[in-house]
């Protein structure tokens, strides 16, 4: 269980003790039917919300042995951060290795929408693309899809990929399946209308 820590951005040393009884009720509100299901993860992201504290229980759930918590945690996280990516930060370590070794499906595809909203070394972003080149192998068309979409959303924090991960996705345009073929169009029109935003993770 990892416990809060005090350099989990954005919370006082108050907030930071958080018992390992509330990480428990988190997780335990994660359970319950099967992966077809996002069950009460709505919830428990509205909890986190409010709770910010709570954050470090779904880097928890995704460790979990339950599967059907691993992915609703993971869906949360992935709802949570797209307005506060920052949450992400102090657990890039065991996101990024989590990732590298993730089998499950839909761990795998909420993990490759996540990703690059870290801020990422080049070190980080040469294994990130690495995993994202091993999500594209992955029998689950909906894992190969959000792998293109992480390449894109890397290429366009990060220009010296744009042109490689153009290249890439052109091809998966061309070759892919329908629903690859379809996303693969968007990403084009995507990586040749943005701009590197200011905010951009910067390579270290």
């Amino acid at each position: 269980m990892f416990n809060v820590s005090d350099r989990f951005v954005g919370l006082t040393k108050g907030e930071a003790r958080l018992s390992v009884s509330t990480q428990l009720t988190i997780l335990d509100k994660l359970r319950g039917g099967d992966r077809r299901s996002v069950g009460r993860s709505n919830q428990v992201v509205a909890t986190i919300r409010r709770q910010p504290a709570l954050f470090p229980a779904l880097i928890d759930g995704m460790h979990h042995d339950d599967e059907v918590v691993r992915m609703r945690a993971a869906d949360a996280l992935k709802k949570l951060t797209v307005m506060n990516p920052e949450w992400l930060q102090p657990f890039k370590a065991q996101l990024i290795k989590l990732a590298a070794r993730a089998t499950q499906q839909e761990l795998r595809w909420h993990l490759a929408q996540v990703l690059p909203r870290l801020e990422l070394s080049r070190r980080d972003r040469v294994i990130v693309v690495a995993v994202f080149r091993r999500y594209l192998q992955d029998q689950s068309r909906i894992v190969k899809a959000f792998a293109m979409q992480g390449f894109t959303d890397l290429a366009i924090q990060e220009h010296r990929l744009r042109a490689p991960v153009r290249r890439l996705i052109s091809s998966l345009t061309r070759t892919g399946s329908p629903s690859m073929k379809t996303r693969g169009r968007k990403l084009l029109f995507q990586l040749d209308t943005s701009a590197v935003p200011c905010h951009a993770p910067v390579a270290r």
